[in-house]
């Protein structure tokens, strides 16, 4: 019989590429990973895994293995839905990822809604990157995330996670006041008009920085980057403080302190960030990621707009 957290092994690895990362995501040692999936080897009675340089590669055989892997595991996951969805109301912990602006402006609300129907439920909050959900659910670490995407970086596809959509939410360019003319509604031609100038993204590695360099690639020119700043109200400050421009989202802009009338003028792009619910597939069915997604739902403000429009 095959060990289903040696399958859980194969199958990061089958991600990861190296024994290290997938002893680091899973807080394994290297050799503690090496043996079992020598285990798992021996239990499968064929060869799984070929050794190039400091790189595993999966042979036929364990590349087939992991699709049965995602099978398993995702019926392990309606198991335990079902399983939680019978005991009476909800307890214990849920793992709850969300980006900074979304933990900002959506999750409380979220969290108090959670706190009144079911208080015997503990929500953790870890504001992570979207960039860095995926590895997270399948290892674990998170039983549900708020994810999102752009239009110049659309959302890829993840093994054994699945997504429902949340909201969208309109791109602003923000500039210092008085910056120069207004080049019209193109969006090529506003972000070309500050070829030369400088700008601020997020940190290389996030969705958000990919989005502002992919945007200025796709109008002709290649942003020159003075500061890289996660944090939006602090963008938009050194916007104000003529250190360059951004692109940055509707909540990014409305929840940000001092923006009005602080020297930022805000050109609307013809472009939305996409918010959407992920979780392990075999998950949307258990009772607390099912009432946190009706939870943040209800939590998210009438100005964004609803899924499908």
């Amino acid at each position: 019989m095959l060990d289903v957290r040696r399958l859980r092994l194969l199958r990061e690895l089958a991600r990861r590429g190296t024994i290290a990362a997938v002893a680091e995501a899973l807080s394994f040692s290297p050799s503690a990973v090496s043996q079992q999936l020598a285990a798992l080897e021996r239990e499968a009675g064929l060869p799984l895994l070929e050794r190039t340089g400091r790189r595993v590669r999966l042979t036929p055989a364990g590349q087939h293995l992991v699709g049965h892997a995602e099978a398993v595991l995702e019926r392990l996951e309606q198991a335990d839905a079902d399983l939680a969805e019978a005991r009476q109301g909800l307890a214990g912990a849920l793992r709850i990822g969300a980006f900074p602006t979304a933990t900002r402006a959506i999750v409380p609300a979220a969290l108090v809604t959670l706190a009144r129907r079911h208080p015997r439920l503990e929500p953790m909050v870890c504001e992570t990157d979207p960039a860095a959900v995926a590895h997270a659910l399948r290892a674990g670490d998170l039983d549900v995330a708020l994810v999102h995407e752009y239009d110049f970086v659309p959302e890829p596809h993840e093994p054994g996670l699945d997504t429902e959509p949340l909201y969208s939410e309109s791109m602003y360019l923000a500039s210092p006041a008085g910056a120069g003319p207004d080049p019209g509604p193109d969006q090529g031609a506003v972000l070309r008009a500050h070829r030369d100038t400088p700008w601020i993204t997020a940190t290389p590695g996030t969705l958000c920085h990919a989005m502002t360099v992919r945007a200025c690639q796709a109008a002709g020119f290649s942003p020159r980057v003075r500061h890289q700043v996660d944090e939006f109200p602090t963008v938009l400050a050194l916007v104000a403080a003529g250190q360059g421009v951004a692109v940055v989202p509707q909540l990014g802009v409305d929840r940000s302190a001092g923006c009005e009338g602080s020297g930022v003028t805000l050109t609307r792009l013809p472009m939305q960030r996409r918010t959407k619910i992920a979780f392990r597939s075999g998950a949307g069915g258990h009772p607390a990621v099912a009432a946190f997604g009706v939870a943040v739902r209800e939590a998210v403000p009438p100005e964004l707009t609803p899924p499908g429009r």
